[in-house]
């Protein structure tokens, strides 16, 4: 039985009515004409099939294979990474080895080429991929940051309040493939320190250049603070990470702060890792600096991309940042 509000809608306003729903359930996305209608799966890396396949994407047929490897060549695996995710044959392309083997021979360059491909036969089943995922390793591609507060008291006014003021600072970390570190303890933001955290810094940066050795995922690391009573600066550190080959978490383990005689150290460029190599941790070679281990400043190091300096949190004020927690 038909309703008796029904209303007749002339042909012209219902033709348009059901272009309008079409238009709306049916989302144009011309940026779909690239890869074609419909992409067929390609056959993997080292896949022994012989057929023929032309692929019907229009970027594959602008851009040959060739040029698309020497393009992935120039990423970094974190890119690598990213680029995966556009479609089934640049998964494929790089899963290559040869793009995971040169990141991985100059990420653990210090270990040598030789003790690098007998870890890969022994523990990652040859597979330099995997052993990219899973072998702890310093990241370069970006700044190390702990952020350490206390609480210091204040002036008393008028004997009525006693007030306190939260001290904030942070300990900033950069890592080189060669072995080397740059260090530097300042109050400032990350987004500023970046600025002066290389090779060119100037000693008003007071950025400071050690040296560290990585073994599985324990680090040891020094730095020698120059001046009329050089301090031997010594910390132990534990890799991990909140994902699968992410490494972007330190924890510190040990600071210990202790002296170094005039003729141990010949200038600031010195392996000073090597100088204190095997000292006990209260060991100091000058009575005037005392060796002290440090209880206090201790928080775990964030990583911290330089792609993602401006806007990290930690650029945040003290007062929204008190309850900051690493993970």
């Amino acid at each position: 039985m038909a309703s008796d509000f029904a209303l007749k809608v002339p042909p012209e306003l219902e033709a348009e009515s059901r272009l309008r729903t079409v238009q709306y359930f049916v989302t144009h996305r011309p940026w779909l004409d690239l890869y074609g209608v419909h992409v067929r799966p390609v056959a993997p890396f080292g896949s022994a099939s012989s057929k023929p396949f032309v692929d019907p994407a229009l970027i594959h047929r602008c851009l040959p294979d060739e040029l698309l490897s020497e393009v992935f060549a120039r990423m970094t695996p974190y890119t690598l990474g990213r680029a995966a995710c556009v479609c089934r044959k640049w998964r494929y392309t790089i899963r290559n080895p040869v793009f995971w083997r040169s990141a991985c021979l100059k990420a653990w360059q210090l270990s040598g080429v030789v003790e690098n491909y007998k870890i890969l036969q022994s523990r990652y089943e040859s597979s330099w991929r995997k052993m990219w995922l899973l072998r702890p390793r310093v990241r370069t591609d970006g700044l190390y940051v702990s952020r350490n507060t206390y609480i210091r008291a204040g002036v008393a006014e008028w004997r009525v309040t006693n007030p306190v003021h939260v001290v904030c600072y942070f300990r900033y970390i950069r890592f080189f493939p060669s072995g080397r570190f740059l260090y530097k303890n300042s109050s400032q933001k990350v987004k500023d320190v970046v600025k002066c955290m290389n090779s060119r810094a100037s000693k008003a940066d007071c950025v400071f250049s050690g040296h560290y050795t990585l073994s599985d995922d324990k680090i040891e690391a020094a730095v020698l603070y120059p001046g009329m009573r050089p301090t031997v600066w010594r910390i132990r550190l534990r890799l991990r990470g909140t994902t699968a080959g992410a490494n972007n978490r330190m924890d510190l383990l040990s600071l210990v702060t202790s002296g170094v005689s005039d003729n141990e150290v010949n200038g600031p460029d010195e392996d000073i890792l090597g100088v204190v190599e095997g000292w006990e941790e209260d060991e100091t070679h000058n009575p005037d600096v005392p060796a002290v281990s440090h209880k206090r400043g201790l928080k775990a190091f964030v990583f911290v991309p330089f792609e993602e300096v401006e806007t990290s949190d930690l650029n945040l004020p003290v007062d929204k940042m008190d309850y900051y927690v690493a993970g």
